[in-house]
């Protein structure tokens, strides 16, 4: 048992050494993770599909398993993925929370009674085309996501869902440092763009990368905040700083509303 014992010990020690010299540390346990689904349709009728399983199914089955804040966004009719993308945010308290969740939803009775039609539909007429999940873990200086307290009506107002990808893993890090710790991150809410989240990406399809998300009132307010931040002396200082350079190498930015059943 004494030698198990110590043939265990020496195997941590060897993997945390490891994520040591890999730039990774443990994450602190109070950090919340969050997940992005991301429904790729085509038309209205998938997009009536997925509003009605969303918000008569799914989420109330999240709330059921304690989850009692879910965001769900659309592109706004501007942009050329509207009508194509249905984005749903979905904190978790804990890594845990997420791993458990499926067993949850397929103990609770009333979701996979109201949702054994979408989740078996006919393979000839699916409800959605693709279904992309991006899992993300908070930054350490916003270890929780905040819900804005907007009073505009909801189709007036703008979230605006970005992710910065990184040309490597060593620069991704860098980049998360920059808004985490160097002062970004403090900048969007010091010129109150009510940030939703701020997260670095753990498993997606565009990695190395992180995401966040910022609110707006309307889309007046959107242009005013980052004009304010452009012309803001402390990012010309920070973006200047050679340590940041080239740390993005594409950035995605998507412009949405709010569902009119999302929790906020």
């Amino acid at each position: 048992m004494k030698k198990q014992s110590l043939i265990n010990t020496s195997l941590a020690v060897l993997i945390l050494s490891v994520f040591s010299l890999k730039g990774f540390s443990a994450a602190p346990a109070k950090l919340q993770h969050f997940e992005i689904k991301v429904y790729h349709i085509s038309g209205q009728a998938q997009e009536k599909l997925v509003d009605a399983y969303l918000k008569d199914v799914y989420l109330p089955a999240l709330h059921r398993a304690g989850i009692s804040k879910v965001g769900v966004f659309k592109p706004v009719e501007t942009d050329t993925a509207f009508g194509k993308r249905i984005y749903v945010f979905i904190p978790f308290k804990t890594a845990d929370q997420y791993l458990q969740l499926p067993d949850a939803l397929l103990k609770d009775k009333a979701y996979t009674e109201a949702g054994k039609t979408f989740c078996n539909a006919d393979y000839k007429n699916p409800p959605y085309n693709r279904l992309e999940s991006i899992l993300l873990k908070a930054f350490s200086h916003m270890p929780a996501f905040t819900v804005p307290k907007h009073t505009t009506p909801v189709a007036e107002r703008i979230y605006e869902l970005r992710s910065y990808e990184s040309p490597t893993e060593a620069l991704a890090v860098k980049k998360v440092e920059m808004f985490d710790t160097a002062g970004e991150m403090q900048l969007f809410i010091d010129l109150k763009f009510n940030p939703v989240f701020f997260g670095e990406v753990l498993a997606g399809n565009q990695m190395p990368n992180l995401m966040y998300l910022t609110t707006f009132s309307d889309m007046k307010s959107h242009d005013e905040r980052w004009n304010a931040f452009r012309d803001s002396p402390v990012w010309k200082k920070l973006s200047g700083l050679e340590e940041y350079k080239n740390t993005v190498s594409k950035a995605h930015v998507m412009l949405t509303h709010p569902a009119d059943y999302s929790d906020f």
